[in-house]
């Protein structure tokens, strides 16, 4: 038995197929009840080599403040990126970069609560949820350009820069309905 992807205009949550907008709600809910809130953006959208990725970037960007606007002063929202794919070796500084093949050390060491992957590859992402789901207690949120990802708690599919900027709006407009983490 596995999880079923979701359909267009739909989302999952934890297996469970729901409409998008259910998604995006828990997606926002989840950023704003976190201590770090996070967003990992790889390689699909840190290189703007077409118009549609630099978009994407642009709303990415556009998310991330929105976040860091929205949190409390103790809540700490992070942008950190997944340039490429190569393993970082002996040593990566985890408050710039995630080790792809080790996305868990960037997690403890951030001590991050709630992620999202953006402009990964389907396979990297993956690998990368998996790990993440086996070794730490992080929320994850996938927004994935194709099909989704069945390994994050909520995935997404057909991402594009509009749909980022749905997010964003949605964090807006939950921002002071949610309580913050206890510290």
């Amino acid at each position: 038995m596995g999880v079923r992807l979701p359909d267009p205009g739909q989302a999952h949550i934890h297996g469970k197929i729901v409409n998008e907008d259910e998604a995006m709600e828990v997606a926002a809910r989840q950023f704003l009840s976190a201590k770090v809130p996070t967003i990992f953006p790889g390689p699909l959208v840190l290189w703007a080599w077409n118009e549609k990725a630099a978009k994407k970037a642009t709303a990415i960007r556009h998310l991330y403040e929105t976040i860091k606007e929205s949190v409390t002063p103790s809540q700490q929202a992070m942008l950190i990126p997944m340039p490429d794919y190569r393993p970082k070796y002996p040593k990566i500084n985890p408050e710039i970069e995630i080790n792809p093949n080790h996305p868990n050390l960037t997690i403890w060491h951030n001590k991050i609560d709630a992620c999202m992957f953006v402009g990964v590859h389907c396979h990297q992402a993956n690998l990368s949820l998996k790990i993440i789901r086996g070794g730490t207690y992080c929320y994850t949120i996938a927004m994935c350009a194709q099909a989704g990802h069945e390994d994050a708690m909520v995935s997404f599919r057909d991402a594009t820069a509009d749909k980022i900027m749905k997010l964003a709006d949605w964090v807006k407009k939950l921002k002071g309905s949610v309580e913050p983490p206890k510290d």
